[in-house]
């Protein structure tokens, strides 16, 4: 599945979407050397950067016609995230919504099944222009 837009930082991180539908999400991430803190675990900015991204196509998945920006975030580390190449899974729901505004909730599996960590997330959908060879594709910034 797609992300449908390009973003680098995303792109960079090597993020999959697996699931993207009712207001509901999930994405694979498997962190690199790179990704890693001084504790070598991942590095809570990439487990942030997939929490909120997780969320933001939750809430994009009932609107895939609408972009979504990050208004507010707050997130809670339970264990440290492993970063040595095992899939983490970013699970996200659309909680709440309004006519511009999603509120959401996402939490960050290891490979095991343990909770990680988990975020919630309010969102301002935003028109976003109609990209040129993009037709019906997903896209999620």
């Amino acid at each position: 599945m797609s992300f449908g837009i390009e973003i680098p930082f995303v792109n960079l991180l090597g993020f999959e979407l697996t699931h993207f539908e009712n207001g509901e999400s999930a994405i694979t991430y498997s962190p690199r050397p790179e990704h890693q803190n001084s504790f070598g675990v991942a590095h809570g900015g990439a487990v942030m950067t997939l929490m909120d991204v997780t969320m933001a196509t939750a809430a994009r998945s009932v609107a895939p016609d609408m972009g979504v920006v990050t208004i507010e975030m707050k997130t809670s580390f339970m264990r440290p995230a492993p970063g040595d190449g095992s899939p983490l899974t970013g699970r996200g729901r659309l909680m709440q919504r309004t006519t511009s505004m999603a509120f959401t909730e996402a939490t960050l599996y290891d490979s095991r099944g343990q909770a990680c960590a988990h975020a919630t997330g309010t969102f301002k959908y935003v028109k976003r222009e109609a990209s040129k060879g993009h037709a019906g594709v997903i896209s999620t910034d």
